[in-house]
């Protein structure tokens, strides 16, 4: 589980193939400033919002390896660049954002950015089958960032969501490198699926 409060901003350094076409990748990562001395092989960290078992650690950088599968459902981890980190939280944690289990629902396509005034607005089209979770105040997890909806427009292929960013939500994520049309990892808050799912039992 996690919190959805990015800890550090680290870089996938290497990309390298498990095998053939149908395989997955094993990803170094330099962690940047996350600290790993009380992380161990096992061990989860989110990564862009995907949960990723630790699989090697070297200094200051890791290794996961992704499915092909993990791959075709989510967002920057098959190239080199900058990604969201956060370490799996423990019961002394800060629950600073939402209850996050890192378990990627689905894709959304970011519809805007820019900055209003001193902040940024994000809106984000996310597909029809996460649109009945979104509601206006409710929680939704981003490349594995926690946030706030503002407003939610139902559209004919799905909903569009708008986000209010402050500008430190901006500095210290990798929010900051979105443009339209570029796709984004989308986790739909964990009590809504709960809930989706008792009212829809006979």
């Amino acid at each position: 589980m996690f919190t959805g409060i990015v800890a550090a901003i680290g870089r996938i350094t290497n990309v390298n193939p498990l095998g053939g076409a149908d395989a997955g990748v094993r990803l170094a990562i330099d962690a940047a400033t996350l600290g790993l001395d009380d992380v161990a092989i096992g061990d989860s960290i989110a990564v862009q919002g995907a949960c990723m078992t630790v699989v090697r650690l070297a200094g200051n950088s890791f290794e996961v390896e992704v499915s092909r599968e993990s791959l075709s459902k989510t967002a920057g981890l098959s190239a080199p660049g900058e990604v969201n980190l956060e370490k799996s939280l423990t019961l002394s944690t800060k629950l600073g954002g939402h209850l996050v289990s890192g378990h990627v629902d689905g894709l959304g396509r970011v519809e805007k950015f820019e900055a209003i005034g001193e902040s940024w607005e994000l809106v984000v089209r996310a597909p029809q089958d996460l649109a009945k979770f979104l509601a206006y105040k409710g929680s939704v997890t981003v490349n594995g960032v926690s946030l706030t909806v503002n407003r939610v427009t139902d559209v004919a292929d799905g909903a569009d969501f708008s986000i209010n960013l402050i500008p430190h939500t901006v500095a210290v994520t990798t929010l900051k490198h979105l443009v339209p049309g570029a796709m984004v990892n989308l986790e739909i808050d964990l009590i809504a699926r709960y809930v989706e799912r008792m009212l829809g039992i006979k």
